[in-house]
């Protein structure tokens, strides 16, 4: 099995970590990753393209700074990234996030069109075959404990505002100890949805231990399966973390899948480092 890490250039002295797995963006593939130094968590999202050396950032590609955690999608055939914006005040709290998307125009700029609820992360968007757009939500709190993963079809993008988001059904994943949130979703052959995630939670000594998953939803039924961890930690190569409780963590980034039944794993790495690992492709029995 093929596991390595990603090696990035161009920001000496920063972590380059939680990266999507690559995707078309003006004619070229890049990689958008979220860069910070290792003592804080003052992001900025910056997209890099494969060079002799390893994946360097594009020249003059916009840079999206105070974002973290990037993802992608397709909207009526164009990208919308998006990204958690951190810290933001809300209320009295200092330190809150909120997720926001932006879509690709003419010239590769982009327009930030879109807002999450404040509060939640992993937020995620999919164009259906009929042009709906389903929306997979990650409450937290009174509703989604540690969190959950809801789900929703809206008609347009428009049409997910906060309200909706946040009254979105939640699948019942896991445990209360347990918390989950989709990182990626593909259209299947069979009309399926498939989902690649997380699936995290603490030990005794408020370590932190993330895993990969994958689980299919029926958009029809508004049904899914339950979440299977398809790769840990361990899996990929030994590196540095950013802090000691976060040795044991990698962070779905996205997933390409192969035609001859394996896939493509690109995840962060104990949030400092991003690598990638070809696994059995975890859809392939969602289609059948």
């Amino acid at each position: 099995m093929i596991s390595e890490k990603i090696i990035f250039e161009g920001f000496p002295d920063h972590d380059i970590y939680n990266i999507t797995a690559p995707f078309h963006w003006m004619g070229r593939g890049v990689i958008a990753g979220r860069v910070e130094k290792r003592t804080d968590e003052l992001s900025q999202i910056v997209l890099f393209e494969k060079s002799a050396n390893g994946w360097t950032p594009v020249h003059n590609a916009p840079v999206f700074s105070g974002l973290q955690d990037p993802c992608v999608t397709r909207i009526n055939g164009k990208l919308l990234l998006g990204g958690v914006r951190f810290p933001l005040i809300i209320g009295t709290d200092k330190n809150a996030w909120q997720m926001e998307f932006f879509v690709e125009n003419e010239g590769g700029t982009f327009e930030k069109i879109l807002t999450g609820p404040p509060k939640m992360k992993d937020v995620r968007f999919l164009q259906l075959s009929d042009h709906r757009i389903v929306v997979l939500t990650r409450p937290q709190g009174e509703k989604g404990g540690r969190g959950k993963i809801g789900f929703c079809i809206v008609d347009s993008l428009a049409d997910a505002t906060h309200d909706v988001i946040d009254q979105a059904p939640l699948f019942d994943h896991c445990a209360e100890k347990l918390w989950v949130g989709a990182n990626e979703a593909h259209n299947l052959k069979n009309g399926r949805i498939g989902v690649l995630g997380h699936i995290a939670e603490f030990d005794e000594d408020q370590n932190r231990h993330y895993y990969a998953m994958a689980f299919a939803i029926d958009p029809e039924k508004g049904t899914s399966t339950q979440p299977e961890i398809i790769a840990k930690r361990c899996d990929f190569p030994d590196g540095e973390s950013k802090r000691k409780d976060l040795q044991d963590v990698i962070f779905s980034g996205g997933i390409q899948r192969q035609e001859n039944g394996t896939a493509l794993l690109f995840a962060g790495l104990s949030d400092a480092e991003a690598g990638f690992i070809e696994l059995p492709d975890p859809f392939l029995q969602y289609e059948n």
